[in-house]
């Protein structure tokens, strides 16, 4: 079996088992609880959960779950088509509003069906929406700028400026306003993706080497910092980067900071031991075993990033291969326990199954598994493979950058880490004496990427 087909199939089965956990379309679901998860999750990952969805949707070309997707989508729009359901005011921060946008502008790139009856534009109305009403809230009363975590006054963390929300903002909204501008052509997203850059470095969120920091209090003018790393934060900006640099040309401001990002994550959450080389992991919460269920997550957005990030910089896709490939590998080895023995733990590097199930799990080890469509040479179909434009926008991917990042090598030589954008080349293919479950090995097919 192909490479490609071999690693379809497994994101197949981890699709399955992660909408396994979804029953809020049933014909007893309250209308304001359709498209959200079973607590103690909250609303923002069930927006997450969509964006995985309309990704795995873009790379297999798998349309079980299309009708499923777009009903969750927009059932929870709100009353202003905006992303903000009165339901969920009392927790509403800026970055759980923007997940759902996040999810609707992946849907807008990738050409994600719309349902009948809705605008063609409906999935970039609605991201657009979301810009609009965080761009309102950019508050100047002290730090000079940023976002607050939460909405409203009355919720627990009004106080708080954390990157994630800047994120959705500068890491989200950042993001959002960066695939803006590439998408639309638009200079007023640039104009504020670089705003919400630079108050996010003035601040000290981004320090010098590119570590990007949780948060802080504005009630302390943003005077000290939480040093807390989290995969998800530079992730976030990773790709908000690479895709200034795309519509830019090759900025080499946008190229360097890109290249730094990168740098940050691979040297801060991969590798946790020396036998557990360039394997994604938390390390602020996973070795200790205390990542609450937001935690659980993060590594989906770290591999879903990554990958997006080399389509539009792939100057960095061979690192990029390198770091998700090897983690894919791990993660396959904890997706075989649960009821249906195909369930994904949270500990990639412990050699087997952790006995840690859930939607955060299932989500990460499905990002990372199907990022490598995205990265395999003819493993997505090439109209999927880029984000799409405004038809009036036309941009072209940058040549010849100055930067290069090189991941080292695992054991013995696994071939050169720049300049390549697909690890199928028998260079690529990465040696394992992993004991691959029976079950993924059924799911992903035998001799491939994972076993070879």
């Amino acid at each position: 079996m192909a490479p490609s087909a071999s690693i379809r199939n497994a994101s197949a089965m981890l699709a399955y088992d992660l909408m396994s956990y979804y029953q809020n379309n049933q014909s007893s679901t309250a209308v304001t609880a359709i498209g959200t998860l079973p607590a103690p999750l909250y609303w923002w990952e069930a927006g997450a959960v969509w964006g995985g969805m309309i990704d795995y949707w873009a790379y297999t070309n798998d349309t079980s779950y299309v009708h499923t997707v777009q009903q969750a989508l927009l059932a929870q729009v709100g009353p202003d088509d905006d992303y903000m359901m009165p339901a969920y005011y009392p927790s509403l921060g800026n970055d759980d509003q923007a997940f759902w946008a996040i999810a609707a502008l992946s849907a807008a790139e990738y050409g994600f069906p719309t349902p009948s009856g809705n605008s063609s534009t409906v999935w970039l109305d609605l991201a657009e929406a979301v810009f609009n009403t965080q761009q309102s809230r950019w508050d100047t009363s002290s730090c000079n700028g940023g976002l607050k975590w939460q909405i409203f006054t009355s919720n627990a963390g009004y106080d708080y400026k954390n990157s994630i929300s800047n994120g959705g903002k500068s890491l989200r909204f950042f993001q959002i306003a960066a695939r803006l501008a590439h998408y639309t052509g638009n200079e007023t997203y640039v104009t504020w993706a670089e705003k919400t850059w630079d108050w996010m470095s003035a601040v000290g969120l981004i320090d010098q080497n590119y570590s990007v920091y949780d948060g802080t209090d504005d009630t302390l003018n943003c005077s000290k910092l939480d040093h807390t790393l989290w995969s998800y934060n530079p992730s976030m900006l990773l790709y908000g980067t690479a895709m200034l640099y795309n519509f830019t040309n090759g900025s080499q401001i946008w190229e360097k900071r890109t290249t730094g990002l990168l740098e940050s994550c691979a040297n801060t959450f991969f590798s946790p031991f020396s036998n557990a080389t360039s394997i994604m992991y938390e390390p602020a919460c996973e070795p200790t075993g205390t990542c609450d269920v937001d935690q659980l997550s993060f590594k989906a957005y770290t591999s879903r990033c990554m990958a997006k990030a080399s389509m539009v910089a792939p100057y960095i896709a061979g690192s990029v291969s390198v770091l998700l490939t090897r983690s894919a590998e791990a993660a396959a080895q904890v997706c075989s326990g649960g009821a249906s023995g195909t369930m994904c733990g949270q500990k990639w590097y412990v050699g087997g199954n952790d006995g840690n199930f859930g939607v955060g799990q299932e989500l990460s080890a499905l990002e990372t598994v199907q990022a490598l469509l995205l990265l395999l040479d003819g493993g997505v179909h090439a109209a999927q493979r880029y984000p799409l434009t405004s038809e009036d926008v036309h941009v072209s991917v940058a040549s010849n950058p100055t930067s290069t990042f090189l991941i080292p090598p695992k054991t013995s030589a696994i071939g050169s880490a720049t300049g390549t954008s697909s690890p199928s080349s028998e260079s690529w293919r990465l040696r394992s004496n992993m004991n691959i479950p029976a079950q993924l090995i059924l799911g992903l097919g035998t001799g491939l990427w994972l076993a070879r």
